[in-house]
């Protein structure tokens, strides 16, 4: 699928072709997935929110399969210190956040936090819109296969803590996968990883993504990690 920009005069373009092997579970499940199999928070009806897209990179490292993820600045308002997908809110220039504005907006932020070219990377699915109701985005989750890796790293300090790329079979390791609790009373699936906790919004659309692609390996739900707002 192609969309051209009328703001830009440039093509984006979402491409299935010519992706690895490995990768078919992935792009497949992607074709059949609900929103609510994703989670429960949906965009609201009634249009509010602050239209975002999160770039879902998928790699082939040193280990095999591996996901670019980024530790958020403690400075920031939102999300501070988390680990996260690259993205961010999408700009006017952009476009249409129902068409291709969120691929724009997931590459181009991608660009500006990690310093990856994005002509290296290949689009190939967007899932369903979600909701992140605490800082009310509304979040498009592009799925990306890094056909051309480049060179990474934090490129704002005040943005962007560290970068870092995770063996997808350290995400699917039972020893490394846990349930946080919020002091809110939340719980959801965690990641210890990397020297990070991975949590949130970010851990719930990987935990969905490896049960749909069925890479998931049964794992310890009772194992608790409480969360110190504190700190």
């Amino acid at each position: 699928m192609t969309w051209a920009s009328e703001a830009r005069g440039d093509a984006v373009v979402l491409n299935g072709r010519g992706l690895p092997d490995w990768l078919a579970p992935v792009a497949r499940a992607a074709e059949t997935i609900e929103p609510l199999q994703l989670s429960r928070f949906l965009p609201p009806e009634n249009g509010s929110g602050r239209q975002s897209a999160v770039l879902i990179l998928f790699g082939e490292g040193i280990r095999g399969p591996e996901l670019l993820l980024m530790e958020r600045s403690g400075s920031l308002r939102s999300h501070a210190g988390q680990p996260s997908f690259p993205g961010g809110s999408l700009d006017p220039e952009d476009g249409d956040p129902l068409g291709a504005g969120p691929l724009r907006a997931a590459l181009r932020e991608a660009e500006e936090e990690t310093g990856l070219d994005p002509r290296g990377v290949q689009p190939f699915a967007v899932l369903p819109r979600l909701y992140i109701p605490v800082s009310r985005f509304v979040v498009t989750p592009v799925l990306g296969w890094w056909r051309e890796p480049s060179p990474v790293g934090a490129v704002d300090p005040n943005e962007t803590a560290r970068v870092f790329t995770v063996p997808v079979a350290d995400l699917t390791d039972p020893a490394n996968r846990t349930t946080v609790v919020h002091p809110s009373g939340f719980r959801g699936p965690a990641f210890q990883v990397e020297s990070a906790l991975v949590w949130g919004f970010t851990a719930g659309v990987i935990d969905r993504l490896l049960h749909y692609a069925g890479w998931e390996r049964p794992w310890d739900r009772e194992k608790l990690s409480p969360l110190d707002w504190s700190s």
